[in-house]
């Protein structure tokens, strides 16, 4: 059964959120590694209300970030309980995962050889851990392969992986002065 864009904006505009924050590492379902210290603070936000299955950001958040920490995720908060997270810089992307050839499909995913990226959302194709950043190799407009280190061997798939899990590119923004994180937008959807 699929629902109707109504119904999806309907379920969309019930969730309540409140803060975005920022993390150097996978923030799992908890909000794990959450950025600490330097002026940092999670910031107050708003999404509009949902419209063709979609929420947007209302408006730019900043953060004030300090020297030493690196962003790789951002997190949506209601009070303190953790709502959901996206890969700094990422766009998520549906997947087909081979395991005889280590090759996983993602049409026109635009990415390049040495592009960083994760699997995340659901079980990850098996060889892989979620969350965890690695590497592109092979790179065509349709497939790849990933590597734990830049340039290094193909990871060995043993698994094709769920449906539900995505594949993201993710920017990891290491600052080595005290800056400022600038989330420009960030839209929540919602198939059933």
């Amino acid at each position: 059964m699929s629902l109707t864009t109504t119904a999806r904006n309907q379920a969309l505009d019930a969730i309540t959120i409140d803060s975005m924050s920022l993390h150097s590492g996978f923030p799992g379902a908890t909000g794990a590694n959450e950025l600490t210290g330097s002026g940092y603070t999670r910031i107050s936000c708003s999404f509009n209300a949902a419209s063709g299955g979609v929420r947007t950001v209302s408006a730019v958040t900043n953060f004030t970030v300090g020297a030493g920490h690196t962003v790789r995720w951002a997190g949506l908060w209601s009070g303190s309980t953790f709502k959901g997270y996206s890969p700094n810089g990422g766009s998520p992307k549906e997947f087909q995962a081979d395991p005889s050839t280590d090759v996983v499909t993602a049409p026109s995913h635009g990415y390049v050889n040495t592009d960083t990226i994760v699997f995340y959302g659901g079980t990850v194709p098996a060889g892989l851990t979620e969350g965890t950043v690695y590497y592109v190799r092979d790179a065509t407009t349709t497939t790849s392969k990933v590597t734990a280190t830049s340039g290094g061997a193909a990871i060995d798939l043993t698994g094709a992986g769920a449906d539900d899990c995505v594949v993201s590119k993710i920017v990891e923004n290491a600052y080595g002065g005290p800056g400022t994180h600038t989330i420009n937008s960030w839209s929540i959807g919602a198939v059933f």
